[in-house]
């Protein structure tokens, strides 16, 4: 099964959850959730999930847990779908 790595740069507490595209190889994502207790990371993941059409477990943040530079594994797809899926290259 294919898995791609993006790297992505997380706004938590957003007014609003919205990707931004990629900039500077990194994907721009804003999420409403406040960094604490791991809540932006989980809406992170889901908001990607969403927009990928994968099940939320196939998404998850494997790097930069508490800081906003993060790196995210997706299962099932390879980078060039996922880039294609979020507006990208």
């Amino acid at each position: 099964m294919p898995t791609a790595r993006i790297s992505v740069h997380v706004t938590p507490r957003a007014t609003r959850e919205e990707i931004l595209g990629f900039e500077e190889d990194a994907l721009r994502v804003r999420v409403t959730a406040p960094p604490a207790r791991d809540r932006a990371n989980r809406a992170l993941e889901r908001l990607l999930a969403r927009r990928l059409d994968l099940r939320p477990s196939a998404v998850r943040v494997v790097s930069g847990h508490t800081v906003r530079r993060k790196v995210v594994e997706v299962e099932g797809l390879e980078e060039a779908e996922v880039r294609s899926r979020l507006g990208g290259d």
